[in-house]
Protein backbone atom coordinates (compact mmCIF):
# COMPACT_ATOMS: atom_id res chain seq x y z
CA UNK A 1 0.00 0.00 0.00
CA UNK A 2 1.11 3.56 -0.66
CA UNK A 3 2.03 5.73 2.33
CA UNK A 4 -0.85 8.12 1.67
CA UNK A 5 -3.33 5.22 1.57
CA UNK A 6 -2.04 3.92 4.90
CA UNK A 7 -2.43 7.30 6.58
CA UNK A 8 -5.85 7.89 5.05
CA UNK A 9 -7.06 4.68 6.69
CA UNK A 10 -6.75 6.31 10.11
CA UNK A 11 -8.75 9.45 9.30
CA UNK A 12 -12.11 8.21 10.60
CA UNK A 13 -10.55 6.90 13.81
CA UNK A 14 -8.54 10.10 14.28
CA UNK A 15 -11.62 12.27 13.81
CA UNK A 16 -13.75 10.27 16.26
CA UNK A 17 -10.93 10.09 18.81
CA UNK A 18 -10.10 13.79 18.66
CA UNK A 19 -13.37 14.45 20.45
CA UNK A 20 -13.92 10.98 21.82
CA UNK A 21 -17.56 10.01 21.99
CA UNK A 22 -18.36 6.44 22.91
CA UNK A 23 -20.55 5.40 19.99
CA UNK A 24 -18.48 6.99 17.22
CA UNK A 25 -15.18 5.82 18.71
CA UNK A 26 -16.38 2.25 19.02
CA UNK A 27 -17.72 2.29 15.47
CA UNK A 28 -14.52 3.73 14.01
CA UNK A 29 -12.45 1.02 15.70
CA UNK A 30 -14.78 -1.64 14.33
CA UNK A 31 -14.53 -0.18 10.82
CA UNK A 32 -10.74 0.05 11.00
CA UNK A 33 -9.76 -3.28 12.56
CA UNK A 34 -10.31 -6.87 11.60
CA UNK A 35 -12.52 -8.67 14.11
CA UNK A 36 -9.67 -11.00 15.08
CA UNK A 37 -6.92 -8.35 15.12
CA UNK A 38 -4.10 -9.05 17.58
CA UNK A 39 -3.88 -6.01 19.84
CA UNK A 40 -0.83 -5.94 22.08
CA UNK A 41 -1.35 -3.32 24.76
CA UNK A 42 0.92 -2.25 27.57
CA UNK A 43 0.64 -3.60 31.12
CA UNK A 44 -1.84 -4.22 32.71
CA UNK A 45 -4.08 -4.70 29.63
CA UNK A 46 -2.09 -7.42 27.85
CA UNK A 47 -2.92 -8.99 24.50
CA UNK A 48 -6.46 -8.32 23.31
CA UNK A 49 -8.45 -9.66 20.36
CA UNK A 50 -10.45 -7.41 18.09
CA UNK A 51 -11.83 -3.87 18.35
CA UNK A 52 -14.60 -4.62 20.85
CA UNK A 53 -12.08 -6.03 23.31
CA UNK A 54 -9.88 -2.95 22.86
CA UNK A 55 -12.77 -0.59 23.39
CA UNK A 56 -14.22 -2.33 26.45
CA UNK A 57 -10.91 -3.05 28.21
CA UNK A 58 -9.02 0.15 27.43
CA UNK A 59 -11.05 3.01 25.96
CA UNK A 60 -14.21 2.63 28.02
CA UNK A 61 -12.37 2.94 31.39
CA UNK A 62 -10.39 5.88 30.01
CA UNK A 63 -13.56 7.61 28.84
CA UNK A 64 -15.16 7.05 32.24
CA UNK A 65 -12.12 8.68 33.86
CA UNK A 66 -11.99 11.54 31.33
CA UNK A 67 -15.45 12.02 29.76
CA UNK A 68 -14.16 14.91 27.64
CA UNK A 69 -11.20 12.85 26.37
CA UNK A 70 -9.45 13.99 23.23
CA UNK A 71 -6.69 12.35 21.23
CA UNK A 72 -3.97 14.70 19.96
CA UNK A 73 -1.77 13.13 17.31
CA UNK A 74 1.63 14.81 17.09
CA UNK A 75 3.46 12.45 14.72
CA UNK A 76 2.12 10.04 12.09
CA UNK A 77 4.67 8.00 10.10
CA UNK A 78 3.80 5.20 7.68
CA UNK A 79 5.49 2.91 5.22
CA UNK A 80 6.64 -0.57 4.39
CA UNK A 81 9.27 -2.28 6.53
CA UNK A 82 12.31 -4.01 5.01
CA UNK A 83 10.40 -7.28 5.55
CA UNK A 84 7.48 -6.06 3.45
CA UNK A 85 4.95 -5.31 6.20
CA UNK A 86 2.81 -2.16 6.15
CA UNK A 87 2.93 -0.20 9.42
CA UNK A 88 1.59 3.11 10.70
CA UNK A 89 3.24 4.70 13.76
CA UNK A 90 1.48 7.39 15.77
CA UNK A 91 2.60 9.48 18.74
CA UNK A 92 0.61 11.99 20.73
CA UNK A 93 -1.18 12.77 23.98
CA UNK A 94 -4.54 11.71 25.32
CA UNK A 95 -5.91 14.68 27.25
CA UNK A 96 -9.03 15.32 29.29
CA UNK A 97 -10.40 16.42 32.63
CA UNK A 98 -9.46 13.67 35.09
CA UNK A 99 -12.66 13.32 37.13
CA UNK A 100 -12.85 9.58 37.94
CA UNK A 101 -10.22 6.95 38.76
CA UNK A 102 -8.31 5.18 36.00
CA UNK A 103 -6.72 1.87 37.02
CA UNK A 104 -7.27 3.12 40.60
CA UNK A 105 -5.22 6.27 40.00
CA UNK A 106 -6.99 9.00 42.02
CA UNK A 107 -8.65 11.69 39.91
CA UNK A 108 -7.39 15.27 40.10
CA UNK A 109 -10.29 17.26 38.71
CA UNK A 110 -7.81 18.95 36.36
CA UNK A 111 -6.78 18.60 32.74
CA UNK A 112 -4.43 15.61 32.49
CA UNK A 113 -2.20 14.21 29.76
CA UNK A 114 -1.01 10.70 28.93
CA UNK A 115 1.37 10.09 26.04
CA UNK A 116 0.74 7.22 23.66
CA UNK A 117 2.83 5.46 21.03
CA UNK A 118 0.51 3.31 18.93
CA UNK A 119 1.62 1.23 15.95
CA UNK A 120 -0.72 -0.50 13.51
CA UNK A 121 0.02 -3.23 10.96
CA UNK A 122 -2.17 -3.28 7.88
CA UNK A 123 -3.20 -6.11 5.57
CA UNK A 124 -5.77 -5.81 2.79
CA UNK A 125 -6.94 -2.42 4.00
CA UNK A 126 -7.63 -3.44 7.62
CA UNK A 127 -5.59 -3.30 10.80
CA UNK A 128 -4.59 -6.82 11.80
CA UNK A 129 -2.11 -6.02 14.59
CA UNK A 130 -1.48 -3.22 17.08
CA UNK A 131 1.44 -2.63 19.43
CA UNK A 132 0.83 0.23 21.84
CA UNK A 133 2.10 1.79 25.06
CA UNK A 134 0.14 4.32 27.06
CA UNK A 135 2.28 6.22 29.57
CA UNK A 136 0.21 5.28 32.60
CA UNK A 137 2.96 6.37 35.08
CA UNK A 138 2.65 9.88 33.61
CA UNK A 139 -0.95 9.98 34.80
CA UNK A 140 0.04 8.67 38.24
CA UNK A 141 2.61 11.44 38.62
CA UNK A 142 0.08 14.16 37.85
CA UNK A 143 -2.16 12.65 40.52
CA UNK A 144 0.85 12.60 42.91
CA UNK A 145 0.24 8.88 43.26
CA UNK A 146 3.45 7.44 41.74
CA UNK A 147 4.68 4.88 44.31
CA UNK A 148 8.14 4.23 42.90
CA UNK A 149 11.43 6.19 42.89
CA UNK A 150 11.45 9.80 41.63
CA UNK A 151 12.55 10.08 38.03
CA UNK A 152 15.94 11.59 37.20
CA UNK A 153 14.90 13.39 34.04
CA UNK A 154 12.52 16.31 33.67
CA UNK A 155 8.75 15.82 33.81
CA UNK A 156 6.72 17.54 31.09
CA UNK A 157 3.82 17.11 28.74
CA UNK A 158 5.64 15.70 25.71
CA UNK A 159 5.71 18.26 22.90
CA UNK A 160 5.19 17.93 19.18
CA UNK A 161 8.23 18.07 16.89
CA UNK A 162 10.00 21.42 17.01
CA UNK A 163 9.77 21.51 13.20
CA UNK A 164 5.96 21.49 13.35
CA UNK A 165 5.66 18.90 10.57
CA UNK A 166 4.82 15.76 12.53
CA UNK A 167 1.45 15.37 10.78
CA UNK A 168 2.81 16.20 7.34
CA UNK A 169 5.75 13.80 7.13
CA UNK A 170 6.64 12.69 3.63
CA UNK A 171 9.56 11.63 1.49
CA UNK A 172 12.10 8.85 1.22
CA UNK A 173 13.28 7.92 4.71
CA UNK A 174 16.09 5.52 3.78
CA UNK A 175 18.86 7.98 4.69
CA UNK A 176 17.27 8.77 8.08
CA UNK A 177 16.71 5.08 8.82
CA UNK A 178 20.30 4.19 7.96
CA UNK A 179 21.50 6.97 10.27
CA UNK A 180 19.45 5.72 13.24
CA UNK A 181 20.48 2.08 12.71
CA UNK A 182 24.15 3.11 12.52
CA UNK A 183 23.72 5.13 15.72
CA UNK A 184 22.28 2.15 17.57
CA UNK A 185 25.06 -0.09 16.27
CA UNK A 186 27.70 2.24 17.71
CA UNK A 187 25.65 2.71 20.90
CA UNK A 188 25.87 -1.02 21.58
CA UNK A 189 29.68 -0.97 21.53
CA UNK A 190 29.47 0.43 25.07
CA UNK A 191 29.80 -0.69 27.86
CA UNK A 192 31.64 -3.76 26.56
CA UNK A 193 34.17 -1.14 25.58
CA UNK A 194 34.10 1.04 28.73
CA UNK A 195 35.13 4.23 26.92
CA UNK A 196 31.88 6.18 26.25
CA UNK A 197 33.54 7.86 23.27
CA UNK A 198 33.20 4.56 21.38
CA UNK A 199 29.49 5.37 20.96
CA UNK A 200 30.33 8.39 18.75
CA UNK A 201 27.39 10.32 20.18
CA UNK A 202 28.50 13.58 18.61
CA UNK A 203 28.47 11.93 15.18
CA UNK A 204 24.77 11.09 15.35
CA UNK A 205 23.08 13.50 17.76
CA UNK A 206 22.44 17.23 17.45
CA UNK A 207 24.17 19.27 20.18
CA UNK A 208 20.76 20.43 21.46
CA UNK A 209 18.81 17.21 21.03
CA UNK A 210 15.90 16.36 23.31
CA UNK A 211 15.41 12.78 24.49
CA UNK A 212 11.79 12.39 25.63
CA UNK A 213 11.77 9.30 27.84
CA UNK A 214 8.75 7.73 29.55
CA UNK A 215 7.52 8.93 32.93
CA UNK A 216 9.70 7.14 35.46
CA UNK A 217 12.81 8.09 33.49
CA UNK A 218 11.98 11.56 32.17
CA UNK A 219 13.42 13.91 29.57
CA UNK A 220 17.06 14.85 29.02
CA UNK A 221 18.65 17.50 26.79
CA UNK A 222 21.87 17.06 24.88
CA UNK A 223 24.50 14.41 25.42
CA UNK A 224 25.00 15.30 29.09
CA UNK A 225 21.28 15.15 29.84
CA UNK A 226 20.89 11.87 27.98
CA UNK A 227 23.92 10.31 29.66
CA UNK A 228 23.27 11.49 33.22
CA UNK A 229 19.50 11.19 33.45
CA UNK A 230 19.08 7.98 31.47
CA UNK A 231 21.96 6.08 29.90
CA UNK A 232 24.49 5.89 32.73
CA UNK A 233 22.08 4.44 35.34
CA UNK A 234 20.44 2.26 32.66
CA UNK A 235 23.69 0.60 31.60
CA UNK A 236 25.01 0.41 35.15
CA UNK A 237 21.98 -1.72 36.00
CA UNK A 238 21.86 -3.71 32.74
CA UNK A 239 25.27 -3.67 31.05
CA UNK A 240 24.54 -6.68 28.83
CA UNK A 241 21.64 -5.11 26.92
CA UNK A 242 20.98 -6.57 23.49
CA UNK A 243 18.77 -4.96 20.87
CA UNK A 244 16.67 -6.71 18.23
CA UNK A 245 18.56 -9.46 16.41
CA UNK A 246 21.38 -9.30 18.96
CA UNK A 247 18.92 -10.76 21.45
CA UNK A 248 16.98 -12.98 19.03
CA UNK A 249 14.21 -10.39 18.89
CA UNK A 250 12.54 -8.47 16.07
CA UNK A 251 11.57 -4.85 15.59
CA UNK A 252 9.59 -3.25 12.78
CA UNK A 253 11.22 -0.17 11.23
CA UNK A 254 9.78 2.59 9.06
CA UNK A 255 11.59 5.64 7.74
CA UNK A 256 9.76 8.55 6.13
CA UNK A 257 11.37 11.89 5.32
CA UNK A 258 13.38 13.03 8.33
CA UNK A 259 11.53 10.65 10.65
CA UNK A 260 12.16 7.08 11.76
CA UNK A 261 9.95 4.92 13.97
CA UNK A 262 10.39 1.49 15.50
CA UNK A 263 8.17 -0.90 17.40
CA UNK A 264 9.18 -4.16 19.04
CA UNK A 265 7.21 -6.51 21.29
CA UNK A 266 9.76 -6.97 22.85
CA UNK A 267 12.94 -5.60 21.27
CA UNK A 268 15.48 -5.54 24.14
CA UNK A 269 16.91 -8.39 26.20
CA UNK A 270 18.79 -7.48 29.39
CA UNK A 271 19.90 -8.84 32.76
CA UNK A 272 19.05 -6.61 35.71
CA UNK A 273 22.35 -7.19 37.50
CA UNK A 274 23.31 -3.78 38.88
CA UNK A 275 21.85 -1.08 41.10
CA UNK A 276 20.70 2.46 40.47
CA UNK A 277 18.11 2.44 37.68
CA UNK A 278 14.71 3.77 38.77
CA UNK A 279 15.45 2.60 42.31
CA UNK A 280 15.19 -1.08 41.34
CA UNK A 281 17.43 -3.39 43.35
CA UNK A 282 19.52 -5.89 41.37
CA UNK A 283 17.30 -8.88 40.64
CA UNK A 284 19.90 -10.85 38.67
CA UNK A 285 17.06 -11.76 36.35
CA UNK A 286 16.70 -11.49 32.59
CA UNK A 287 14.04 -9.01 31.49
CA UNK A 288 12.54 -8.17 28.12
CA UNK A 289 11.69 -4.57 27.28
CA UNK A 290 9.13 -3.22 24.87
CA UNK A 291 10.35 0.10 23.47
CA UNK A 292 8.37 2.06 20.87
CA UNK A 293 10.42 4.94 19.49
CA UNK A 294 10.36 7.92 17.11
CA UNK A 295 13.34 9.94 15.89
CA UNK A 296 13.45 13.23 13.96
CA UNK A 297 16.59 14.30 12.12
CA UNK A 298 17.65 17.86 11.43
CA UNK A 299 20.64 18.74 9.24
CA UNK A 300 21.57 15.07 9.20
CA UNK A 301 21.61 14.67 13.02
CA UNK A 302 19.03 13.38 15.51
CA UNK A 303 17.31 16.46 16.97
CA UNK A 304 14.48 14.77 18.88
CA UNK A 305 13.84 11.24 20.12
CA UNK A 306 10.52 10.15 21.62
CA UNK A 307 10.81 6.90 23.62
CA UNK A 308 8.14 4.91 25.44
CA UNK A 309 9.02 1.78 27.39
CA UNK A 310 6.43 -0.43 29.06
CA UNK A 311 7.84 0.20 32.53
CA UNK A 312 4.91 -1.33 34.40
CA UNK A 313 5.57 -4.59 32.56
CA UNK A 314 9.26 -4.38 33.46
CA UNK A 315 8.42 -3.98 37.15
CA UNK A 316 6.05 -6.93 36.92
CA UNK A 317 8.83 -9.11 35.48
CA UNK A 318 10.91 -8.55 38.64
CA UNK A 319 7.95 -9.14 40.97
CA UNK A 320 6.91 -5.55 41.66
CA UNK A 321 3.19 -4.76 41.40
CA UNK A 322 3.25 -0.99 40.81
CA UNK A 323 -0.53 -0.67 40.70
CA UNK A 324 -0.80 -2.63 43.96
CA UNK A 325 1.80 -0.38 45.59
CA UNK A 326 -0.06 2.69 44.37
CA UNK A 327 -3.23 1.43 46.05
CA UNK A 328 -1.30 0.88 49.30
CA UNK A 329 0.32 4.32 49.16
CA UNK A 330 -3.00 6.03 48.52
CA UNK A 331 -5.37 4.21 50.88
CA UNK A 332 -6.19 7.43 52.69
CA UNK A 333 -7.10 9.24 49.47
CA UNK A 334 -10.48 9.15 47.82
CA UNK A 335 -10.81 7.49 44.46
CA UNK A 336 -14.39 8.67 44.13
CA UNK A 337 -15.35 10.70 41.07
CA UNK A 338 -14.67 14.42 41.37
CA UNK A 339 -17.48 16.91 40.79
CA UNK A 340 -16.00 20.13 39.41
CA UNK A 341 -18.46 23.05 39.69
CA UNK A 342 -19.27 25.00 36.53
CA UNK A 343 -18.12 28.22 38.22
CA UNK A 344 -21.09 30.22 36.94
CA UNK A 345 -23.09 30.55 40.14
Amino acid sequence: MHVHELKAMLSSFQKSAQAAEKTSLRQSLSDLMRSDAKLQMCFPFGTLSGPDDLYERCYMPLLEAMPDLERRDLIVVAGTTPEGQHWIGTMGNYMGTFVAPFLDTPPTGHLAHMRYHEFFRVEDGRIVEMQAIWDIPELMMQARAWPMAPQLGAFLCTPAPMSGDGLAVEGDGIKALDHVVAMLTDLCKHPEDPDPNVMNLGKYWHPRFNWYGPAGIGTGRGISGFRNWHQIPFLRAMPDRKLDEMGDLRSHWVGEGDYVCETGWPNMRLTLSGDGWMGIAPANREVLLRSLDFWRLEDGLIRENWVLVDLLDLYAQVGVDVLGRMREFNKARTVAPVAVPAGLS
